[in-house]
């Protein structure tokens, strides 16, 4: 596609020497036009739009700062010098979607992290994937709202550096000690410590999001308290009657959104809990942590993945509010996060759940 040379004569008008209400108006008709067609500009015509964005866009009121934010953040070839521009922004607002969705790599993400605010990490926190190197710096600067959404962020890696950080902040801290131990990647040594001085309550939830290094975790909780919590033993038998429930139901090809809505609908917790695990094909232990969970990031990755639709989300949630894990008033909140996230990032991050959730081979000796 060539961009009309008339137009981009009179952008630079509006450039050259307009007022900040001109220079406005000929921003929408630019991203406009962007937006239209992203898809089939050439690289050209792409730095061509870049420089027009980031001289219109220089000296805009924020709120036509954070449209543009908005529009462009989920465009993949976004011009890069505007989206740069548009991350950096002091305002969270203009950054938020920006630092959330658009392609921006590490070095910049790590610069924003030191260099602007809480909310700046925040943004930064929920994005679809993020890298040792970026999660390192989040959870050694960011506060503990920060801390706990990268460590929900099953999208994000840790380094051995980064977990040793998360157990330090962790002590003390319940809420961040269940959300560390439930990483399924989490080193074993670290885990131990953790485990040791986390409380009770704590301990048996990790145990429970770890069958398969059971054994370690209840060494490290006899060490720490003398005394194994024999509720454990008993814990996967409430589960029976369910998973008999979606196994008959999965048996005769019946096990899909319509039968996962109609047991939400229907308070069944444990048959909801069972059924998204067997059509995510991931551990029950592992959803039923998502869903216990006072957040709900995980349980809608899950739930994007498997392409459900808003009614279904809903009556998911509307059920971890009867049991007080969710407010009502936080509903709404969560499904408009649900409808932000894309099919195939959420996807990908269920495969890197999968992959976590095997067993590792032993290294050759």
């Amino acid at each position: 596609m060539i961009v009309d040379p008339a137009f981009m004569a009179e952008v630079e008008g509006a450039v050259a020497g307009a007022s900040s209400e001109r220079r406005g108006e000929m921003l929408r008709k630019v991203t406009d036009l962007f937006v239209s067609d992203w898809d089939e500009f050439t690289s050209e015509e792409l730095s061509i739009f870049d420089n027009v964005i980031v001289r219109l866009a220089a000296e805009i009121e924020q709120a036509a700062r954070e449209l543009l934010a908005k529009r462009l953040a989920p465009i993949r070839n976004a011009p890069p010098d505007t989206i740069r521009l548009l991350a950096f922004d002091d305002s969270i607002a203009v950054a938020d979607p920006v630092l959330a969705q658009a392609a921006l790599d590490d070095e910049t993400l790590i610069e924003i992290a030191r260099t602007k605010g809480q909310g700046h990490m925040l943004a930064i926190s929920r994005r679809g994937s993020l890298s040792e190197a970026v999660t390192d710096v989040l959870v050694e600067l960011g506060d503990r709202e920060v801390v706990l959404d990268t460590v929900d962020n099953y999208g994000a890696s840790f380094s051995d550096r980064g977990f040793s950080v998360l157990v330090r902040r962790s002590e003390g801290d319940d809420t961040l000690a269940e959300f560390v131990g439930a990483r399924p990647e989490i080193p074993p040594h670290l885990l131990s410590t953790l485990v040791a001085k986390a409380s009770e309550t704590v301990r048996i939830r990790l145990e429970a999001a770890h069958p398969r290094a059971r054994t370690e975790v209840r060494l490290a909780v006899a060490e720490a308290s003398g005394r194994l919590d024999e509720r454990l033993l008993s814990a996967s038998l409430d589960y029976a009657g369910a998973l008999a429930s979606v196994e008959n139901l999965q048996r005769s090809g019946q096990l899909n959104e319509c039968a996962l809505a109609a047991f939400a609908k229907d308070g069944a917790y444990l048959e909801t809990t069972a059924a998204l695990a067997m059509m995510c094909n991931l551990p029950l232990q592992f959803v039923e942590l998502s869903m216990e969970r006072d957040r709900s990031e995980t349980l809608l990755v899950l739930a994007k993945s498997l392409d459900l639709s808003r009614s279904t989300v809903n009556e998911m949630l509307l059920l971890r509010a009867k049991k007080g894990l969710i407010s009502r008033g936080e509903i709404d909140q969560r499904l408009a996060r649900f409808e932000r996230l894309q099919i195939a990032t959420a996807q990908e991050i269920v495969r890197v759940f999968r992959g976590r959730a095997q067993p590792k081979t032993a290294a050759p000796t």
